[in-house]
Parts: C-alpha cells; sequence; structure tokens
C-alpha cells in the first residue's frame, strides 16, 4: 500500500470517528444540556458562538480539515450553473441574518441559505420564538420573520472574503416585513422587489429565494393565491435578477390549489421550488408531546414528512423537467434524505435535524449518501432522483 493510500484511509478514519463523537456526544452530553435551557435562549448562543468561530482562520480550517472530506463525484451536481458539492444544504431560518455562513460552508454542507429577509428591519413576533417537542422530533416556531433588513444582512454578507465562504452558495430567502404597515397586495410586492433588487446586485449571492409561504406574519400568506402570485412573479421578472430565482411553497395546500400555484411559477422566471413550509394542521399532525394550545406557531421537522414527500413526488412527476426542486422537511438521517430526492427532489435542506442529532449532520447525511448511491449501483446522485416517483 502505497504512503499516500495509506494516509487517505487514515484521513478517512480519523473524520468519521471524530464525526461518532460528535454524534454521540451531542446526543448524551450537548444537546440535554441545551434542552434545559430555552429554545430562543440557545438559537441565539449558537448564533453567537458559531459568529465567533467562523471568524478564526485556525478554527475554520480545523473544522473544515474534519468535517469536508475529498471532492465526491457522486454526489456533485450543477444547477443553473452553480455548483453544489453536496445536495445537503441548510434551510432558511436557522442563519436569519447572514451571521453564520464561514462556518456553515465548513461543516459539509452543499449550499446555506440565509434569511428570510425583508426590506425593512423586523422584530418578529412577541417571544418565545420556538417551543420544543422533543419527543414528535419537531419544533413549532413563531418567530415572525424576525431579522436585520436586507441592506445590513448583504452588507454583512458582502464583508465575507473569498477565503471565508471558499466559493459557498448562498441563497437568501426573501419575504416580506412582517409590519402591519405592510399589508396590501401593492406594498407587500414592493417589499419583495426592494430586496430582490439588493440581492441582484450582491456577487455571493447565488439563489434567491422567495418565501410566500411564512405563516406567522400580519396578512397571512396573500401571494399563495394564483392571482396575486403572477402580480408578485410579473413583478420580480421586471427587476432581472441573474441569480436563479426559487419559491418556498406551503405544505397545507392540497394537490389542485398547490399545482395551480406551480402553473403560474412556469410562466415566470421561476428556476425550482423549495417543498415546502411549516405545517400549520396541528389537528391532523401525529405529535406524541403534549403541545398546549397557548403555544403559537407552527411546525416543522417530523410532523412535514409524509406531507412534504407527497407534494414532492407529484411536483416532480408533473414539473420536473421544468423546476428544480429543493426538498425540505423531517430528514434527520441519510436514508431519509435519500428517500426526497428519490421521489424526486434535486437537492434537499436540513434544520430541526441539525438542533436534534447536530451540527456533524451535514457530513454524516452527504457520505452515507455516496455510500447509498455506490450501493444502489449509480454513478451520480443525479440518476436517482425521482426514480421511486412513478412506483
Amino acid at each position: 500500500m502505497s504512503p499516500f493510500i495509506y494516509f487517505a484511509i487514515m484521513v478517512s478514519m480519523i473524520r468519521r470517528s471524530f464525526w461518532a463523537f460528535c454524534h454521540w456526544s451531542y446526543g448524551v452530553i450537548a444537546k440535554p444540556l441545551l434542552f434545559l435551557v430555552s429554545p430562543d435562549t440557545t438559537h441565539g448562543m449558537m448564533i453567537h458562538m458559531t459568529s465567533v468561530s467562523g471568524r478564526v482562520p485556525l478554527l475554520r480550517g480545523f473544522v473544515k480539515f474534519i468535517f469536508i472530506r475529498r471532492r465526491d463525484e457522486r454526489i456533485v451536481q450543477n444547477y443553473h450553473g452553480i455548483e453544489f458539492k453536496s445536495p445537503v444544504g441548510l434551510s432558511a431560518g436557522f442563519d436569519k441574518n447572514g451571521e453564520i455562513m464561514p462556518m456553515i460552508s465548513r461543516l459539509g454542507f452543499g449550499f446555506g441559505t440565509v434569511g428570510s429577509v425583508t426590506a425593512k428591519q423586523c422584530d418578529g413576533n412577541p417571544r418565545p420564538w420556538f417551543y420544543r417537542l422533543p419527543e414528535s422530533k419537531s419544533l413549532v416556531i413563531n418567530a415572525g420573520l424576525a431579522n436585520d433588513g436586507s441592506t445590513a444582512i448583504l452588507k454583512r454578507i458582502h464583508s465575507y472574503s473569498q477565503s471565508e465562504i471558499n466559493n459557498f452558495p448562498i441563497a437568501l430567502s426573501v419575504a416580506k416585513t412582517n409590519s402591519c404597515e405592510v399589508v396590501s397586495i401593492k406594498e407587500g410586492i414592493e417589499d419583495y422587489v426592494t430586496t430582490v433588487r439588493r440581492a441582484k446586485k450582491e456577487p455571493r449571492i447565488k439563489m434567491i429565494e422567495l418565501n410566500i409561504s411564512c405563516p406567522n406574519t400580519y396578512g397571512g400568506e396573500p401571494f399563495t393565491t394564483p392571482e396575486k402570485l403572477e402580480k408578485l412573479l410579473k413583478a420580480v421578472d421586471a427587476v432581472g435578477a441573474k441569480q436563479p430565482v426559487f419559491i418556498k411553497m406551503p405544505i397545507d395546500h392540497e394537490w389542485p390549489a398547490f399545482k395551480k400555484l406551480l402553473d403560474v411559477a412556469i410562466k415566470h422566471k421561476i428556476a425550482g421550488v423549495t417543498v415546502s413550509n411549516l405545517y400549520k394542521d396541528r389537528a391532523s399532525a401525529e405529535l406524541k408531546d403534549n403541545l398546549p394550545d397557548s403555544v403559537k406557531g407552527n411546525l416543522s421537522g417530523q410532523p412535514t414528512w409524509q406531507r412534504s414527500n407527497d407534494l414532492i413526488k407529484k411536483t416532480y412527476l408533473e414539473y420536473g423537467k421544468k423546476l428544480t426542486i429543493i426538498g425540505v422537511g423531517g430528514i434527520f438521517t441519510a436514508q431519509q434524505a435519500y428517500t426526497k430526492i428519490r421521489l424526486g427532489a434535486n437537492l434537499v435542506e436540513i434544520i430541526t435535524g441539525v438542533i436534534f442529532n447536530g451540527p456533524q449532520l451535514a457530513a454524516e447525511i452527504s457520505y452515507d449518501l455516496s455510500k447509498l448511491l455506490e450501493r444502489d449501483g449509480f454513478v451520480n446522485i443525479s440518476q436517482a432522483i425521482g426514480i421511486d416517483a412513478k412506483r
């Protein structure tokens, strides 16, 4: 055995051992301690710690060495001129203000989404924003689009050096400001368009996601009807953003209503859809925890699993040749990510899984996805996309 091969094997073993240690230590030590603290406090602490550590080159280098393996062509894809070294991205909702992308880019993610961001700074809904449902593997979320505003956030993202980002694709999730002053359709469209105009000029933003389905805001979800979505997309088209534009879809629509929104999307400059957002229907959700009526918000994680899978499958069958699909909802393992891919997702995103399983999850999923593809005889992940959709 050559010294190079021996070294590569040793490095791989060290990484896998470290991931296993992270998984064990997070589940046995870190998570129990973190879950003693309110989820709002925990989120704030994690963002602060990750932001500070992400500014330290030595720490970034160590994390990169541990979590990023040698390029694996089996999971590399290219969509809309963007290379994704892994199909696993960080969903919107965790890094609301673009503070931690340098470290996220070193944790094994293939891309990361900032936001959702709005044209104006927004304090969000009254706290608490989060409520844990540990047995149900879910969070109740009621943040209400709290963010620093798109001007400040884009300035922060622009301040990252190339060495900090290292060609990592960053998506910007755009919504309308959660304010009683931005309720009308005209005001809402202008709010979206203002941020899209700003994002258009930022070279570090590689994708733009229109979040039309945040359920925790003034005015509800006005752009989840075909007529109003048509007006929004017409205005966004006129901006002429160079980045591919996606739509973050609602999960609570039945297929006929969901399909009508997709029919509008494909008439415009929409590259793809993110399927899907938080689940609102508590009555039909299979929860293992008690959820008091006094807790406001909507469900992430496991309760969204089956619903998002059904919508991914149907979207792929009808629009798979026209829209790139990002699958979101209930991913805690590589097998679950693989399920969404085989149902039609080109890429997947995680967020609740990281909170419950630990920061090593993206690296674990990427590594295990490669093994699943090898097991099934696929040379590249693109061959697995939608393979189960017609079954």
